[in-house]
């Protein structure tokens, strides 16, 4: 096995990007500055440099045109990383990618396919207001034909980028900004297989099913509340559609306990599937009913004080384990 490197979760990234566009000509990256200015996070640095203007290319200010051309792209034998600056910025891409991008396949009895990764970014914490912080997530798993990944670890970063590049179906990868500094060891092995969660912490007490940037949220809480004495066993779903379903009943079955925790809104959201699934499948199980935690369904406030408040954190979490056991 290879030697682990240090990096950070933007650096796993690119990473991953590097090694599948070297392995395979077809891969190539699609998006607005993405090409000598390195992306606006510096997520794509270097490519323009190795790969030239044919592989990396830059795009007008047209996310409807260029995700087209990727669509395109896709279905004729190219695999492409099509880049969304900012996650709320989807919206513009909506007919491609849910009318189109996730219905060849099935309209075409398989004769066709869209093999392409719709990269973009997400999530509160650099007060960057209502119109750059929204996580969509839920929207895309709830279209069938869609698969959707929220890595919370460099690790996860790297090997699923990875395995959504060799994907043949498309694939959503949403990236927490607030992580891409965010520092783990990363071990370049064999792509992941998506649909498979990951056990992040074993415990007894109750099972925190945490997404995205709440994973180190809830590992903060369970440091806290293991002191008092209660032990949290934590899973990361890591791909949201497919959703690994037997790592969570498995775990509630363990615990007796259930609590799904997401930086989006709770209404009608990812927490809300997961919780209906353990409600039907682990019920005989529970000793409580199952909770959830997830943002306000208010507009994402571009106030320093304001945008903490809208979102859980380790506090929170951890003061929902205490009512739960209680």
């Amino acid at each position: 096995m290879a030697e682990p490197r240090m990096l950070t979760y933007r650096e796993a990234v690119l990473d991953a990007l590097f090694a599948e566009m070297r392995a395979d000509p077809a891969v190539m990256i699609i998006g607005e500055d993405v090409g000598a200015a390195g992306g606006v996070f510096k997520q794509t640095e270097g490519l323009f440099a190795e790969f030239g203007a044919l592989r990396v290319v830059d795009t007008p200010i047209s996310e409807p045109g260029a995700f087209g051309m990727a669509v395109g792209a896709a279905m004729t034998g190219m695999r492409p990383v099509f880049e969304v600056m900012f996650g709320d910025f989807m919206t513009l891409c909506m007919d491609q990618l849910v009318n189109q991008a996730a219905k060849v396949r099935y309209m075409s009895n398989g004769r066709a396919g869209v093999p392409l990764v719709l990269r973009t970014t997400m999530g509160t914490g650099a007060n960057l207001g209502p119109q750059h912080s929204q996580g969509f997530y839920a929207w895309a798993a709830h279209v069938p034909g869609l698969k959707v990944v929220a890595p919370a670890t460099p690790q996860d970063a790297h090997d699923l980028m990875r395995a959504a590049i060799r994907d043949d179906d498309p694939v959503l990868f949403f990236e927490d900004r607030m992580l891409y500094t965010a520092r783990g060891p990363v071990v370049a092995g064999e792509p992941q297989t998506l649909g498979r969660a990951r056990v992040v912490r074993q415990g007894r007490d109750v099972t925190i099913v945490a997404i995205g940037r709440m994973v180190a949220f809830a590992q903060a809480a369970a440091e806290e509340l293991a002191r008092e004495g209660v032990e949290v066993e934590i899973v990361d779903p890591r791909t949201i559609a497919p959703l690994d379903r037997r790592t969570i009943i498995a775990s509630v079955k363990r615990t007796h306990r259930a609590l799904v925790v997401d930086g989006a809104p709770l209404a009608y959201g990812v927490t809300g599937e997961i919780a209906s699934i353990i409600a039907e499948e682990a019920f005989d199980w529970l000793d409580a009913p199952v909770s959830r935690l997830g943002a306000a369904n208010v507009p994402v406030p571009i106030s320093r004080s304001l945008e903490p408040l809208s979102r859980p954190d380790a506090s929170a979490i951890a003061q929902r384990v205490r009512a739960m056991l209680a």
